[in-house]
């Protein structure tokens, strides 16, 4: 079974509330996929990308 996990930012109803990506741990990497639509299947990244993009984040290096 796969459990998908959100940010802890994402809820509260505020404002991008429902803007939101999920991320799980797969067999081949880390899957990523749109809260507001899950069954549209997902997007599978290696674990050194997504630490990788959790660091640019965590850096502000995006425009988030």
């Amino acid at each position: 079974m796969i459990t998908w996990r959100k940010a802890g930012r994402s809820g509260g109803g505020g404002a991008g509330s429902q803007e939101c990506v999920e991320a799980a741990r797969l067999d081949d990497g880390v899957g990523l996929r749109d809260s507001k639509d899950p069954d549209t299947g997902h997007l599978t990244v290696s674990p050194g990308a997504f630490g990788d993009l959790l660091g640019r984040i965590r850096a502000g290096d995006l425009d988030l």
